[in-house]
């Protein structure tokens, strides 16, 4: 297990990469994240998801753009490898340009517990007022969420579980599309 690749924690210190290596070794990992973690959240529809999103931007950026599309993306992290996306597009109305924000968030969150989605969502309403993963973007990722870095680093964990174990912590019968 030394010898595998921690994908998701590269940027992390060695040490801690040798401590998920050692959980790794002796198939901990998942219980490790099932006793921090015990429940799975409940937002399953893509109605839910757009209520949540929205209920976390009214509480953190009042001042933000409107959200004109939430949803659950089943292709998501296979084809842009990525866990959630922000997009926006312009379009002309008149003498006006309006802008419409869409957030993407990869299906695999439907089974999680809520502080893995609410860490990739807060990511992805943060992209609404920095677009650049810089200094003032995670300030405003903690300034929506404090414990932001250690859901990431734990939701990193997770990832590391799927990809080198191929086994989910938690209930895997959701359907995911």
């Amino acid at each position: 297990m030394t010898s595998q690749k921690l994908t998701y924690l590269t940027a992390y210190p060695a040490h801690l990469q040798a401590q998920v290596r050692a959980l790794l070794a002796q198939n901990q990992l998942a219980n490790h994240l099932r006793n921090k973690y015990p429940q799975v959240h409940q937002i399953r529809t893509d109605k839910a998801l757009y209520q949540y999103v929205q209920d976390l931007k009214n509480a953190s950026l009042r001042n933000g753009d409107q959200i004109s599309k939430v949803i659950y993306d089943n292709k998501l992290h296979v084809i842009k490898n990525a866990l959630g996306t922000h997009t926006y597009v312009s379009r002309v109305q008149g003498n006006k340009l309006k802008t419409k924000n869409e957030i993407r968030i990869a299906s695999l969150f439907k089974s999680v517990p809520e502080e893995f989605l609410k860490m990739i969502t807060v990511h992805e309403l943060a992209h609404l007022k920095e677009k650049e993963h810089d200094k003032a973007f995670y300030q405003l990722c903690t300034y929506m969420e404090e414990n932001y870095h250690q859901y990431e680093l734990d939701c990193r964990l997770y990832l590391t579980q799927i990809d080198l174990l191929g086994e989910e912590v938690w209930n895997t019968d959701i359907d995911r599309n």
